[in-house]
């Protein structure tokens, strides 16, 4: 059931690894409680099991966020097994997750950005393809498990944009500025080419490569972007989700609608974006409290 339901997580939702792995450490987790309990198996427990179980996560000391997110891992894990006729209900379907209180998204300022640029060797090898990264990941926005899924035939340097395949194998049209295109085009000639002769597979179509001329993968491009980090000596701990955060926020600063920030994030629902405008609305505040003369006046 659970190699079904990862398959189904893959090819048809077309959800990341670290999603995926999330996904099954929510749903091993709750067949150990049923186990342990002596409560059943995943097919055959009762329904008032997940009140135990959501007992259970809160006296574990689990927050709001997390419960919310196994819970949701496990709705939708019962709802492919209804689908696959495996079971007659989902279970969770009717228990509410708990509310949580909605944390404003990290981004990164402009002064940390040039530093972050800055810092990279562009006159090597590993340096032109973590330039080339750094400016997608954030001149686009795209998550990371899209960019490490992104083919060089994705690219169209005659039209600017990208073709990238999303969440539920939806695929979105993305512009690309000229600092990308030169950046891709620096590192598909001159480092893409060197890096993919130490591979064995000389046909690989993916974009970005790692030292050893194989496909990137989400982590080795965490790994990349800490090194950058530190070698920036900013005190910020930079991810790619931090910089899809920054692409959306300095768009919505810079007078983009949020129906725009909607599409070129991939977003299905407006809500989803929305949270952009109040990072913003942060930002406002912070810059009036710190140059408005009367704002910093003290009495």
């Amino acid at each position: 059931m659970i190699v079904k339901f990862v398959n189904y997580l893959k090819n048809e939702r077309n959800y990341s690894e670290y999603t995926i792995s999330s996904y099954i450490s929510d749903i091993k987790e709750f067949e150990n409680f049923l186990i342990k309990n002596e409560l059943g198996n995943l097919t055959n427990c009762k329904q008032n099991t997940t009140r135990y179980y959501l007992s259970y996560l809160n006296q574990k000391g689990f927050n709001p966020r997390s419960i919310s997110r196994k819970l949701s891992s496990l709705r939708s894990f019962y709802r492919f097994l209804v689908q696959e006729e495996i079971v007659k209900l989902n279970i969770f379907s009717e228990i509410s997750s708990p509310k949580a209180d909605r944390t404003l998204p990290k981004f990164i300022y402009y002064e940390e950005l040039d530093a972050l640029f800055t810092c990279i060797n562009t006159n090597t090898i590993i340096g032109k393809r973590d330039y080339a990264l750094l400016e997608l990941l954030y001149g686009t926005g795209i998550r990371v498990s899209e960019c490490c899924n992104l083919k060089i035939s994705d690219i169209d340097f005659y039209n600017d944009n990208i073709i990238v395949t999303g969440k539920g194998n939806k695929e979105r049209y993305l512009p690309i500025y000229d600092s990308i295109k030169n950046a891709l085009r620096d590192y598909l000639e001159f480092s893409r080419i060197k890096l993919l002769a130490k591979s064995q597979n000389s046909n690989c179509d993916i974009l970005f490569l790692n030292y050893k001329g194989t496909p990137l993968t989400p982590r080795g491009v965490r790994v990349i972007l800490n090194n950058i980090n530190d070698r920036a000596s900013k005190n910020i701990k930079i991810s790619p989700h931090m910089l899809r955060h920054s692409f959306a926020t300095h768009l919505l600063d810079n007078g983009a609608d949020l129906r725009t920030v909607q599409e070129l994030l991939g977003h299905v629902n407006l809500s989803t974006t929305q949270i952009y405008t109040h990072v913003s609305k942060e930002q406002l505040k912070n810059a009036y409290m710190e140059y408005f003369p009367r704002a910093k006046r003290k009495d």
